[in-house]
């Protein structure tokens, strides 16, 4: 499959293509060893695991969740940049803006695991992308990156810290209330020679290791997928721009469908009849004039459906419809949706592939963080199991709503909330904590400043 789709591009740009294929891949295999181990850190620092069985063990749950997840988080990922104006503009141009999202993000993710420093791979890649897509926006003009999108990804991912620091604190608490076995707040070091801790912390430990790799397998996985699809678009719109089984035919009988609702449900006279109906004979015009080999209209096409499903969700969400013709229509916006919103298996299994190995090496310098500099006593059983619990409840919901958060800062903020509840802020490593802040602070613009810089440095060789 890889050599057919190759072989349709020039000699130059099937290299390019492989080189970009190759920095995607390295960029989720970092994203493995960088933020998996945060996933690892509190069943190596309690023994409750083994390093190497620890490190094995949450690369196969890596794995795991990359290849079952959705594409709800790939496709906001997709989002954020003008996809839509690539169509007009020549392809060294498309490759100059992926090619600098994709050496930034390398560049930062590997200075910051190179010192230690727990960073975010999702603050990384979408301050990337803004910078890209803006940098291609200020030369090209066209819609620009999607502010929209970039804000509630920007909520979700200064909240998901804040929401798992506070949760640790509580569980915590909760903990020390209920539970009467005192060797679930001591640390190994800690516990008497032959006393172990009860199997059942260390059984949530291992359970919490696993739903933490799980999922971020399937939060980060998507965002691989969805950088890996746009590299494709920017290369091959015709081939990737819309799913592999778009038909003209079969869209536009969604689209008819929606129409005959419209005109049975609404009257005339309504407010929201002529809009909606203009924009189904607008939807039918476009498809029937479509050309599946013209880049420009299978992009255009794209967005149109992308714009029209909006008005028509929008019109099912308010109930302008009786609750039958409703049901239809949010059918066939799910149709119309699956030509756009769609995952090619081979994208997943590689992504899943290298987010997997790049787990079982690299690791140790992020768990060494996380273990041992964020608190100043030793990581207990109890604390242990409270930031993974913390972390796994919010990616997995966040992973739901199709939302990218940081698996970093969500178990680093867990594993402070913990230490607060134990010590109170005097527990904390105003060292670490600060280096962490610093790096969650300067993610966002600095990523944004360097890949819009490279832009302009790679046209001027493109």
């Amino acid at each position: 499959m890889m050599l057919g789709f190759i072989a349709d591009l020039s000699t130059n740009s099937s290299i390019l293509l492989i080189v970009c294929l190759v920095a995607v891949c390295m960029f989720e295999a970092i994203n493995g060893f960088h933020d998996t181990a945060n996933a690892v850190a509190t069943v190596i620092y309690t023994k409750t695991l083994p390093p190497i069985a620890a490190v094995i063990w949450s690369g196969f749950w890596n794995f795991l969740g990359a290849m079952l997840g959705g594409i709800a988080v790939a496709v906001g990922m997709m989002k954020l940049i003008p996809l839509g104006d690539m169509a007009n503009t020549p392809l060294n141009e498309n490759i100059s803006m992926v090619l600098a999202i994709l050496v930034t993000a390398i560049i930062w993710n590997l200075g910051t695991w190179y010192f230690g420093i727990p960073c975010s791979s999702s603050h990384t890649m979408i301050g990337a992308l803004l910078g890209g897509g803006f940098a291609y926006f200020t030369v090209h003009g066209g819609a620009g990156p999607n502010w929209d999108k970039a804000i509630d990804v920007g909520m979700s991912l200064l909240i998901s810290p804040l929401f798992g620091f506070a949760l640790a604190i509580g569980l915590m608490f909760l903990l020390r209330s209920l539970i009467k076995q005192k060797a679930i707040f001591k640390s190994p070091e800690d516990l008497k020679k032959n006393q172990n801790p009860p199997m059942w912390i260390r059984a949530i430990l291992v359970t919490t290791c696993t739903l933490v790799s799980y999922f971020h397998g399937n939060n980060d996985g998507q965002k691989g997928v969805g950088l890996l699809m746009v590299v494709l678009i920017a290369f091959m719109p015709t081939r990737f721009a819309l799913a592999p089984d778009f038909s003209g035919a079969e869209t536009k009988a969604s689209v008819q469908k929606i129409e005959a609702v419209i005109l049975q449900a609404l009257p005339s006279d309504s407010l929201h009849f002529a809009p909606l109906a203009s924009a189904c004979k607008k939807m039918n015009a476009q498809i029937d004039t479509f050309n599946s080999q013209d880049k420009t209209q299978v992009l255009a096409i794209r967005k149109s459906l992308q714009g029209f499903n909006k008005k028509m969700e929008t019109a099912a969400k308010e109930e302008y419809f009786p609750k039958e013709a409703a049901t239809v229509t949010k059918a066939e916006i799910k149709n119309l949706k699956d030509t756009y919103e769609f995952k090619l298996t081979w994208t997943v299994l590689l992504i899943a592939i290298c987010l997997g190995a790049g787990t079982m090496v690299g690791w140790k310098r992020i768990v060494v963080t996380i273990g041992e500099k964020i608190g100043k006593s030793h990581l207990t059983y109890a604390q242990g199991a409270s930031a993974e619990l913390c972390a796994a409840a919010t990616i997995g919901v966040s992973s739901y709503y199709g939302l990218p958060v940081s698996t970093t800062h969500v178990l680093s903020s867990g594993v402070a909330g913990t230490m607060v509840a134990e010590g109170g802020v005097k527990n904390l490593r105003r060292k670490t904590i600060t280096s962490i802040a610093i790096a969650w602070l300067l993610t966002l613009p600095v990523t944004f400043i360097m890949a819009a810089a490279l832009f302009f440095l790679f046209r001027m060789f493109a």
